[in-house]
């Protein structure tokens, strides 16, 4: 298969498979350089699941720049 058909292929695919394969791609092109950025992706791939599941809510980033705000405002 060329390259084109490839890039035609994925981009007729649902978008969160398009989003899975280019955050494989980019991880291949940007292996974690520490220990470090690996436990941060760790970290970070726990939360999505959570989300995912429900386990946790999101908060507006609005509410929580609200927050930082006021506890800086004292």
């Amino acid at each position: 298969m060329h390259t084109k058909e490839l890039i035609d292929e994925v981009i007729s695919l649902p978008v969160e498979e398009r989003a899975l394969i280019a955050d494989f791609l980019l991880r291949s092109l940007n292996q974690p350089e520490s220990e470090n950025d690996k436990r941060w992706a760790d970290v970070a791939q726990r939360r999505l699941v959570e989300m995912r599941s429900g386990a946790v809510e999101p908060v507006p980033r609005g509410k929580v720049f609200e927050k930082i705000w006021k506890r800086f405002e004292k």
